[in-house]
């Protein structure tokens, strides 16, 4: 999977992720039953460009957007070098797919998924790269078995890669999506992994093509479940008040959204993972013994969901 030159084939890495949204798409336009994709094919003016995918207003799901890009440049932005010094005065090309799922019914819960490559390069020097995703799901109304089962289909795709690939990712995604201003986890997490490339090119790209892969199989067993489960006017009105903490993780803290804004890329594909509809409310406080207190006493704290 690598030239001679042992630098990484990132065109092996676009044509799989290509794929990869393909079929995440049709899975999820088959879920849907009633909705399809647009396509947006678009290109970057710095170099690169991408497909975004997005279906709204589907009899499941209010919004799903799959984006692909490839985008490249001449340099770095300033706030990824002062990270990493190392890459400064190269070149660059970073390539992914990434989705944000926001359905309509509160008892489906919202999910986002990315997996990514970047290498960056320069003349008489060996490439920086490394590899980077994961997936995490964010309930409004949990089901322990439904967080039982993504946390399983998280860990048998780990497996095959050492036997502590699974906590450590875990814990990582529990770290990341995780909001210091309100002292509460986006979600239950799942995993989070970046900078990967201690494994070597082909082992590394192989564990993201699995979280790649078996998204969908984490995923729409859940959606199949619960879509049919009656809800109300109180159930809808706080889905639309926790997508607010969705809204504030991906301004303030996702790296994915920072590094396209800074580099350039698309404002609409950047932003399609924010939901369609969202309110704030001031001072909310769940009434005590609620479900909607439960999602803050039991599930809004990381915790050992497989009993590991």
């Amino acid at each position: 999977m690598t030239t001679k030159n042992n630098i990484p084939d990132i065109n092996q890495v676009i044509q799989y992720l290509k794929s990869l949204q393909d079929s995440i798409c049709q899975s999820l336009a088959q879920a849907d039953g009633k909705a399809s994709f647009m396509e947006d094919s678009w290109q970057r003016e710095e170099g690169g460009g991408g497909r975004s995918r997005v279906l709204t207003d589907g009899a499941v799901f209010e919004q799903a957007g799959v984006n692909f890009s490839h985008v490249s440049g001449e340099r770095m932005p300033a706030s990824a070098t002062a990270h990493r010094p190392e890459l400064q005065g190269r070149s660059f090309q970073a390539c992914g797919v990434s989705l944000v799922i926001h359905p309509k019914n509160p008892y489906i819960p919202t999910t986002h998924a990315n997996v990514r490559f970047f290498i960056a390069e320069k003349e008489g020097a060996d490439p920086v790269w490394w590899f980077g995703g994961g997936f995490d799901l964010t309930p409004y109304y949990p089901f322990k078995e439904d967080v039982i089962h993504w946390h399983q289909m998280a860990q048998q795709l780990s497996q095959p890669y050492g036997e502590d690939v699974y906590a450590k990712y875990k814990a990582w995604c529990d770290e990341y999506f995780y909001l210091k201003h309100r002292d509460e986890t986006r979600g239950v997490g799942g995993l989070f992994f970046d900078d990967l490339n201690e494994w070597g090119f082909d082992k590394s790209f192989a564990y993201m093509q699995a979280v790649g892969d078996n998204f969908i199989p984490a995923y729409v067993p859940i959606v199949d479940k619960r879509k049919d489960t009656p809800y109300g006017e109180q159930e809808r009105q706080f889905q639309l008040y926790r997508r607010g903490r969705y809204v504030e993780f991906n301004l303030v803290y996702d790296r994915g959204t920072l590094f396209g804004l800074q580099t350039g890329g698309r404002t609409e594909s950047i932003l399609m993972s924010l939901p369609p509809l969202v309110r704030w409310q001031y001072n909310y406080q769940p009434e005590e013994g609620s479900a909607e207190a439960e999602l803050y006493n039991t599930y809004l704290k990381p915790q050992n969901w497989l009993g590991l």
